[in-house]
C-alpha cells in the first residue's frame, strides 16, 4: 500500500465531487478499528454537538479557527461576519474550504502560525489533539503567545480517556512509568490507502489546566460533554 497520502483531504475532495457515502478508516492503538463517517466535517450549525455552538458563540474579534478540516466552524463564524482565518495542514482540506466559500485559509500547522495576530484561537473536534503530545503542547502554548492580542484567548475541546483503562474489575490499569496514557497513535485508510501513522493528544482537564498555568494561562473549564469531553479558555496571564 502506498504510504503518506491526503487521506482526510482527498475523502474530504471526494464527498464535495458528489461521493456522499466516503468513509475513512481509522485504526489506534488503543481500540479496535473504527469508521469515520466523512459527512461529518460538513455538518451545519444545527447538526453540532452542543459543546461546538457553545465554543462558537464565545468566539470574538479576529478568529483563527486551527485544524479547520472542511471548514463548518469557519463558515459558521464567517455567516456572523466574523473575522476568520481558517488553517489546516492538508492539502485537500484547504482546497475544499476554498470551495466552500471560506475567504480566509492557510495551509499550516498549528506550529506554523506565522506573525499574524488573533482575539480567538479556536480548536474544536477535540482540538488540543492537534498538539500530538505533551511536549508538543507545552511548545504550542508558549509559541503562541505571540499569535494572541492582549486580552485574547484560546477556546479548545479535549477528552480526558482515563475511562479506557478500567479492567472489568474497575481497577486502573495505567503503567505511571509510560508515556501518558491519554497520547493515542493513529493511522488512517482511505480507499485501501494508508497514511503516515500520528500521535493525538487527550489530556485529562487537570493535567491541561497544570500545563497551562505553568505556560503562564489561566485555565477556566467552561462546560462538559459525551464521552468525557470537555471545553476550556486559555487567557494569558498579566
Amino acid at each position: 500500500m502506498k504510504e503518506g497520502a491526503d487521506i482526510i483531504g482527498n475523502a474530504l475532495k471526494d464527498y464535495m465531487a458528489g461521493d456522499l457515502n466516503a468513509t475513512i478508516r481509522v485504526y489506534s492503538d488503543i481500540a479496535e478499528p473504527d469508521t469515520l463517517i466523512t459527512a461529518y466535517f460538513f455538518r451545519d450549525y444545527g447538526q453540532m454537538p452542543a459543546l461546538e455552538q457553545h465554543a462558537l458563540e464565545l468566539c470574538y474579534g479576529k478568529i483563527a479557527d486551527l485544524g479547520a478540516g472542511a471548514g463548518s466552524h469557519a463558515l459558521v463564524l464567517q455567516n456572523q461576519n466574523a473575522a476568520v482565518t481558517a488553517y489546516d495542514i492538508s492539502k485537500g482540506a484547504c482546497s475544499v474550504m476554498k470551495k466552500r466559500g471560506v475567504k480566509q485559509v492557510c495551509q499550516s500547522s498549528v506550529f506554523q502560525l506565522g506573525s499574524e495576530r488573533y482575539d480567538t484561537l479556536l480548536m474544536l473536534m477535540n482540538g488540543i489533539g492537534l498538539v500530538n503530545t505533551i511536549e508538543g503542547l507545552v511548545l504550542f502554548l508558549n509559541q503562541v503567545k505571540a499569535n494572541i492580542n492582549p486580552g485574547g484567548q484560546i477556546i479548545a475541546d479535549s477528552s480526558d480517556i482515563t475511562y479506557m483503562y478500567y479492567d472489568e474489575e474497575g481497577a486502573l490499569q495505567l503503567n505511571l512509568n509510560a508515556e501518558y496514557h491519554g497520547v493515542v497513535t493513529y493511522q488512517m485508510e482511505y480507499k485501501k490507502i494508508k497514511g503516515q501513522p500520528f500521535t493525538w493528544l487527550f489530556i485529562d482537564y487537570l493535567l491541561l489546566e497544570q500545563y497551562a498555568q505553568q505556560c503562564g494561562y489561566a485555565c477556566k473549564l467552561l462546560a462538559e460533554g459525551d464521552n468525557y469531553q470537555y471545553l476550556v479558555q486559555l487567557t494569558l496571564q498579566p
